[in-house]
């Protein structure tokens, strides 16, 4: 009777030992996500099962071109994945399904389509830059604020809909995909932008 008791007790030691372990790193350090839409394709697909970093945005900020996990800013019990495009301080113009980031040193950036084609120096074509003023929504990002999209641009609920997120809504960015284990991927903080 004494090893029975002292078996349990040991599972009982064990499983409380990985409790204490693995609940800080769920908690506070990495989340897993599901992606559920197509509205990141082709770079994530419905199904795919994610990691993310939770850690890096308290020591640096997020950047262009991460793609990032929030709570969706008009109902907080929804988690959302999108993409970095715009950042604090900057101006982003939607024309039609044109969307345009004027950055703070002066460059209008093309995101209509999946990949941005490289700025052009607003100062130096004025006809754009007036057509950009004249024409388009503006969205001013204040400096907590970030504009994000889908990467399927055609069909992405984002930004573009119901406006910035907050810096206090990211919960992370996407470090790893786990699932489908044929396409296990690390997403390095190198920006592909």
């Amino acid at each position: 009777m004494k090893e029975f008791l002292a078996s349990i007790l040991e599972i009982i030691k064990t499983a409380i030992l990985a409790l204490l372990i693995v609940l800080p790193i769920r908690y506070f350090l990495f989340q897993p996500f599901l992606v559920q839409g197509a509205s990141m394709e082709p770079n994530f697909s419905s199904g795919d099962y994610l990691i993310v970093d939770e850690i890096s945005y308290r020591f640096r900020m997020p950047q262009r071109g991460e793609t990032i996990v929030f709570y969706y800013p008009k109902d907080k019990n929804q988690r959302f994945i999108k993409r970095i495009i715009g950042l604090p301080g900057e101006t982003v113009y939607i024309l039609g399904t044109e969307v345009y980031v004027k950055t703070l040193d002066n460059k209008i950036l093309d995101f209509s389509g999946l990949q941005y084609s490289k700025g052009i120096d607003a100062q130096e074509n004025e006809i754009f830059k007036q057509a950009l003023e004249n024409r388009s929504q503006k969205i001013y990002l204040k400096e907590d604020e970030y504009f994000v999209m889908g990467d399927n641009r055609l069909h992405s609920y984002d930004s573009r809909s119901w406006g910035p997120v907050a810096r206090k809504d990211i919960i992370g960015r996407v470090i790893l995909r786990l699932w489908p284990i044929n396409n296990i991927t690390y997403f390095s903080p190198k920006l592909a932008y």
